[in-house]
């Protein structure tokens, strides 16, 4: 929590000290248009990506697979979305790598690395719930508390 606070005062500090300098360089109406620029051209890759990252998980969804990778990629988008709307050029910089397709791929498998994936498949009147560790059987996580069960409609 206390890293979470030194980003919320330290980022914006950076961000406004590096607009200023490039500013001075610059002048105000170009650094202006620059940061809109920016803005511009990362909401188009990002458009582009995320329909692409849909699409797959959509086809994942299909057949029968739990597109955990493609959800975890879309929130990082959606994430470097919000970055990149924010005017800034750090904001910016961390807003672009997360649009690069094999850095957001190594970020996502560490978050689900992290993770415990729920899937719930239904067949017939009876279903299941399955917990498993999303990154494999390369970790031993403790699943000790995976309730399975079945459920039947009336």
């Amino acid at each position: 929590m206390r890293y979470l606070f030194l980003i919320f005062v330290i980022t914006p500090v950076i961000e406004m000290w590096l607009l200023i300098t490039v500013g001075s360089y610059l002048g105000a109406l170009p650094t202006i248009g620059l940061v809109l620029l920016t803005a511009f051209i990362g909401v188009n890759l990002l458009r582009a990506q995320g329909f692409e990252t849909l699409w797959r998980g959509r086809r994942k969804f299909e057949e029968g697979q739990l597109p955990a990778q493609e959800i975890a990629e879309g929130i990082i988008l959606a994430v470097c979305g919000a970055l990149l709307l924010t005017p800034g050029f750090v904001t910016d910089l961390i807003g672009f790598s997360g649009l690069i397709p094999p850095i957001r791929r190594i970020i996502a498998q560490f978050i689900l690395s992290r993770m415990v994936v729920a899937s719930v498949s239904t067949s017939g009147r009876g279903g299941s719930f399955n917990a498993t560790n999303s990154s494999g059987p390369k970790r031993n996580r403790d699943l000790d508390d995976a309730i399975e069960g079945e459920s039947w409609d009336d």
